[in-house]
C-alpha cells in the first residue's frame, strides 16, 4: 500500500504543483486574490481526485472488491500528505523564482479591505500591528511551510473522508468482471 500512496501522492502532487507554479509565475501581479484562491482550490480538488482513484483501484484490484473505511481513509490521508509536500515545494519554488512579497501583498489587501469597510483608526492600528507580525512570521520557513501545507491538507482530508465512505460499499462503482 505504501507504494500506491507514494505513486498516487506524487501524481496528485504534480497535478497540483505544476499548474500552481505556472499560474503563480505567469500571473504575478496581474490576478486578484479571490480568483487565485478559486483557481487554486479547484486545482487542488482535481488533483486530489487521485485519492478516489487510488482507493477504488486498491479496493478492486488488490483487495478483491472490499475495503474498510479506515483502510481507505488512511490511504487517502497518506496520498494527501505526499501531495501536500509537493504543493509546499511548488509554493517555495514560486517564492524563490518570483521574489514575491506574498505576506506584504496579503497584508496590504487585508488592511485596504478594512479601510473600505470604514474601520476605526484604532481598529486599523491594531490590524496593521497584526499584519506586521504576520509578515515577520511568514518570513520564517518554520512558520511558512506548515502554514502552506494547511492550505491543501484539509481538502485532502475531506476528499479522503468522502472517498473512503463511498468506496467501503462494495456495490458503489463495483468492478465489472469479464
Amino acid at each position: 500500500m505504501l507504494r500506491k500512496i507514494l505513486s498516487y501522492g506524487t501524481i496528485a502532487g504534480l497535478l497540483v504543483g505544476i499548474p500552481m507554479f505556472r499560474i503563480a509565475v505567469g500571473w504575478e501581479g496581474h490576478g486578484s486574490l479571490a480568483y487565485g484562491m478559486l483557481i487554486g482550490y479547484t486545482i487542488m480538488l482535481i488533483a486530489l481526485s487521485a485519492v478516489f482513484v487510488a482507493i477504488k483501484r486498491y479496493r478492486d484490484v488488490d483487495r478483491g472488491g472490499v475495503i474498510g473505511f479506515w483502510v481507505g481513509f488512511g490511504m487517502g490521508l497518506g496520498i494527501s500528505v505526499v501531495a501536500g509536500v509537493f504543493y509546499v515545494l511548488a509554493w517555495e519554488a514560486v517564492l524563490a523564482v518570483t521574489h514575491m512579497d506574498f505576506a506584504g501583498e496579503y497584508a496590504g489587501i487585508v488592511i485596504e479591505q478594512e479601510k473600505a469597510k470604514g474601520a476605526s483608526a484604532e481598529a486599523l492600528a491594531q490590524l496593521t500591528a497584526q499584519m506586521t507580525q504576520f509578515k515577520t512570521d511568514y518570513a520564517n520557513p518554520l512558520y511558512r511551510l506548515p502554514m502552506t501545507f494547511t492550505e491543501i491538507f484539509p481538502v485532502g482530508v475531506l476528499v479522503s473522508l468522502i472517498s473512503a465512505g463511498l468506496l467501503r460499499n462494495r456495490r458503489f462503482l463495483a468492478m465489472r468482471r469479464a
